[in-house]
């Protein structure tokens, strides 16, 4: 989660307000990641990908940022306000036994492939840890 928090934070609004944007172009995609909440010790975000006309539904993610910690976590993702860190199976949902772990991990590769790939309005700067 380490990880997760480094791509995050180079990806971040450069002012971290409740409302601050960040749009990205990447591969003919637009993704956005929204500052919904700052406290002293915790950023919640929203990251997520938008088209005028989806054909399918798009990945929405809730993330919140640990400031002292330096880890991030997937706190809701679509329809899932909120994510157990392991669910049995099967289950009425039909949620994998360790959903949380494969929503961070989608969203490290998100972040990666929108490092790699996007094109963005403000330079991005990498944390070297």
């Amino acid at each position: 989660m380490k990880l997760i928090t480094a791509k995050l934070v180079s990806l971040l609004p450069k002012k971290e307000k409740i409302g601050a944007l960040a749009s990205y172009q990447v591969c003919q995609q637009q993704y956005q990641i929204k500052v919904l909440e700052v406290t002293v010790y915790t950023t919640l975000v929203e990251v997520y990908q938008i088209d005028e006309q989806p054909i399918y539904p798009l990945p929405k993610l809730t993330v919140r940022l640990y400031h002292d910690a330096r880890v991030a976590e997937v706190c809701a993702s679509q329809q899932l306000a909120y994510i157990k860190a392991k669910y049995d199976y099967p289950n009425g949902k039909m949620l994998q036994k360790d959903e949380k772990h494969q929503l961070n991990q989608f969203l490290s590769d998100w972040l990666t492939f929108c490092l790699k790939n996007g094109i963005s309005q403000e330079p991005i700067f990498l944390e070297k840890n």
